[in-house]
């Protein structure tokens, strides 16, 4: 039993967030003797006439190298939405834009971190790029502990034509990079594209050139940088923040 790819959902929470978001499952796998949560998974997945299969704990370590916590969910692949699918979440709840673009996150790790994030702070949505960037795979999945079933993404061709689009529609579109206005003394009320750049390389320059203004996370110790999905949560809830009035 080796399967593996992006229709893999491992650990319990997300497998429950899953479960609870109506998740196409074809089946479910628990390895033998795990107790605890696991039984509240079982019948979940029993109530929702999902087939369980009982295997050897060796088998899903073959299936990932991560901490598994006992359960794998085989599920449909991940379904992307379109972005005016983030802006119609917006519209239903009465709210102003708020969304997320990732220019060239590559690690899972990461954008599964900002993905549990933004759901939590009440991002309508994340935009990734199609190529050279991280995919929803099971490694994002676990790691947004189950908020990957409720936040959208859009993946895009073209991360500069989808900027100049939210542009069009009243959007104002922030970058994330060290030269500009520190955070807490930027506005960042109504609708707002917040634009985070990749591991390393940052936002490219003509994606830079296409943002609106620049805000900045000052940095007063010796390293010079924070990680990729730290530096969106501060931003992420900055904007949460004003929103708030606070």
């Amino acid at each position: 039993m080796k399967e593996t790819g992006d229709d893999i959902i491992i650990g319990r929470n997300p497998v429950i967030e899953a479960l609870k978001a109506g998740r196409e499952i074809e089946k479910l796998c628990v390895a033998r003797g795990t107790e605890g949560t696991i039984n509240k998974i079982i019948k979940m997945a029993r109530d929702k006439n999902v087939p369980v299969q009982y295997v050897d704990k060796r088998a899903l370590d073959n299936i990932s190298q991560e901490n598994h916590q006992g359960v794998a969910a085989y599920v449909s692949s991940y379904s992307y939405c379109d972005i005016e699918d983030i802006t119609e979440r917006a519209e239903s709840l009465g709210e102003d834009l708020f969304i997320v673009i990732l220019d060239g996150v590559e690690d899972p790790h990461n954008l599964g971190a900002i993905m549990r994030t933004a759901e939590a702070a009440g991002v309508h949505g994340i935009i990734i790029p199609k190529r050279r960037a991280a995919s929803v795979n099971s490694t994002a999945v676990k790691v947004s502990a189950g908020a990957s079933e409720h936040i959208l993404c859009a993946k895009v061709t073209n991360i500069a034509q989808t900027i100049d689009k939210l542009k069009d529609m009243g959007i104002w579109i922030a970058a994330c990079d060290m030269d500009g206005e520190t955070y807490y003394n930027s506005n960042v009320k109504g609708k707002i594209g917040l634009v985070i750049g990749g591991e390393g390389t940052g936002i490219g320059s003509l994606i830079k050139q296409k943002c609106d203004f620049t805000v900045s996370i000052p940095m007063k110790g010796k390293v010079n940088s924070l990680n990729v999905s730290n530096a969106a949560a501060i931003l992420i809830y900055e904007v949460r923040r004003q929103r708030d009035g606070k």
